[in-house]
């Protein structure tokens, strides 16, 4: 499917060269012929265990040849160039194969958690109109072959394993060389154009039904850029990603720039944290992404840090919710780590805070930068393509002044181009083109040169007629040497319309009270009514599978035992 951006987007964007002829299979063609025998990718040590295969190391021609052999079986399996290949498999080498087969026949790839069950495979694969599903005929105690089989009856699915160290199964061993010059028949047939729909992607799903995002070649590869400028990254690094390479944080945040540079790629799955920090002294890894809960826990746990060698890390990526100032100045400060703050989502990665424009580590942690305010200039290419305004969500004003919330509106080269289901879905889009994120920002800075996250839309606490963003209180809850983990959400209450619950994970040994945290938050001097009025203690947090808290079901079950 090609055309998804309105033509007058792609001609603006391709003449500010903000978009090009680039497409993903012709940068790894071209990786490929300019370093054959680098190493390419790693796959995570505990592979033997999760999937019965040996783990392996390949390099640019050894990945080459696997992506030939995986395109031949799915030409053989009558697989075509349109069509939709649902893939749910762990972070591994056939991972990345499969992703770039798919996208060297031009087939459309439709990444799903390898969390996700039959409920979910049934209900996303029929709403992608999926051709066939490559997965993994053992992940852990699972079969996923069956679970898709009994899910989708009547498609493919091709299983993922290696029968040695010839290929990804018994049938891609036996590819012969007329096949593989098929397969660059076909791809020689079939051109890829830049504007092609490239993936299905799903979002959390954490208020409503997921929603299918859809990505071309020129959205995915502008997201690319702003992430390789945020970490400065070159072909000398190496990358840790720990992420299930299914949205944004896995494919814009580390494959597709490891592409891009071609670097190396180490897999991690599933998440350990011993493992994790032995691959980083292992493989010298020099950057990766990590959750802002992880950081924190890892920085306090001081016998731990002692014991690791972090020497070759130089940044981290994090995101997804707001990270303490305390946590980002304690990696700087003490173990000269810089972390990057993330802001965006599958529909359009909008803002990053990085240290070389944002140096002082407890402004990176609460502000980003607001892009074209006046006399400010930044070091990235996003900060010159993407373009942001406040909007009142009462009023529709636009909002220029500081300390006044709106909604974040963003339009630029990363934004994709709709949903899934087109025309039958609300439109993402406002009257002057610009997506509205349902993310609430303000104004903040000397000078108003920084953005400041609120909090969603959908998860603010409106106590008394005054909004309060669950995320700032979380980044500060968290900071209590008596929690692990912290969700905060509202519960309903008949005079204030809402009250502030914390929803606390404690830490082995030490459960805080309410009195504790009251006292731990006004110790930070906030505002008073923004303490939460109650505390609810829990063993874990529910989370969807791409880890995110899903605060529904919290509100949901503090609704059903109010007061």
């Amino acid at each position: 499917m090609t055309g998804l951006h309105p033509p007058r987007r792609v001609a603006e964007y391709r003449a500010r060269g903000w978009w090009t002829d680039e497409t993903v299979d012709g940068i790894f063609t071209a990786r490929v012929a300019a370093t054959p025998g680098r190493l390419a990718v790693v796959d995570p040590p505990g592979k033997q265990d999760l999937m019965d295969a040996a783990p392996r190391r390949l390099t640019w021609h050894e990945l080459d040849e696997e992506v030939t052999r995986l395109a031949a079986v799915l030409l053989r399996h009558g697989l075509a160039a349109g069509d939709v290949l649902a893939v749910q498999l762990p972070n591994t080498v056939e991972l990345v194969v499969a992703y770039l087969a798919c996208w060297r026949l031009r087939l459309v790839l439709c990444p799903l958690p390898v969390q996700y069950r039959e409920h979910e495979l049934a209900a996303l694969g029929r709403r992608a109109g999926v051709a066939a599903v490559l997965t993994a005929g053992r992940v852990g105690s699972r079969r996923p072959v069956s679970e898709v089989r009994a899910a989708l009856p009547g498609l493919p699915v091709l299983p993922a394993h290696h029968s040695g160290p010839g290929g990804l199964d018994a049938e891609s061993a036996a590819v012969t060389a007329r096949e593989a010059a098929a397969v660059r028949a076909y791809a020689g047939a079939h051109p890829a154009d830049p504007g092609d729909l490239v993936t299905i992607c799903w979002t959390s799903g954490t208020e409503s039904a997921p929603k299918g995002v859809l990505r071309t070649h020129y959205d995915w590869l502008a997201i690319s850029l702003a992430t390789l400028d945020a970490a400065g990254l070159t072909g000398d690094d190496v990358l840790l990603n720990p992420f299930p390479m299914v949205n944004m944080a896995g494919i814009g945040g580390v494959f597709l720039p490891w592409l891009r540079t071609g670097g190396l790629l180490v897999q991690h799955h599933p998440f350990d944290l011993a493992t994790f920090l032995r691959q980083i002294a292992g493989e010298r890894v020099t950057y990766t992404l990590a959750p802002p809960a992880l950081l924190t826990l890892l920085l306090h746990d001081t016998e731990l840090l002692a014991a690791a060698d972090l020497s070759s890390l130089r940044l981290v990526g994090s995101g997804s919710a707001p990270l303490s100032p305390a946590m980002v100045k304690g990696w700087q400060d003490d173990h000269g780590i810089g972390i990057v703050n993330f802001f965006g989502s599958n529909e359009g990665i909008a803002l990053l805070s990085a240290p070389d424009d944002v140096p002082d580590p407890e402004q990176r942690a609460r502000y980003f930068p607001r892009y074209g305010a006046p006399g400010h200039t930044w070091s990235s290419r996003v900060s010159r393509q993407v373009s942001v305004r406040l909007v009142d969500r009462g009023t529709g004003e636009e909002i220029t002044d500081s300390g006044r919330p709106g909604e974040l509106r963003i339009k630029g080269p990363t934004v994709f181009p709709g949903y899934l289901g087109g025309d039958r879905m609300p439109d993402p889009f406002d009257e002057h083109g610009c997506l509205r994120t349902g993310d609430v920002f303000e104004i903040a800075g000397e000078h108003g040169e920084f953005l400041r996250y609120v909090g969603r839309t959908g998860d603010l606490i409106v106590r008394g007629g005054v909004n309060i963003s669950p995320e700032e209180l979380e980044g500060l809850i968290a900071t209590h040497p008596a929690v692990r983990d912290v969700a905060v959400v509202g519960y309903p209450d008949e005079v204030m319309g809402e009250r502030v619950c914390a929803v606390v994970v404690p830490r082995e040994g030490s459960a805080p009270t309410l009195e504790e945290l009251t006292a731990h938050l006004r110790a930070g001097r906030i505002a008073s009514y923004k303490l939460p009025e109650r505390l609810e203690l829990r063993a874990v947090l529910p989370r969807g599978p791409l880890g995110k808290v899903l605060r529904r079901l919290l509100r949901d079950e503090l609704a059903g035992h109010a007061g």
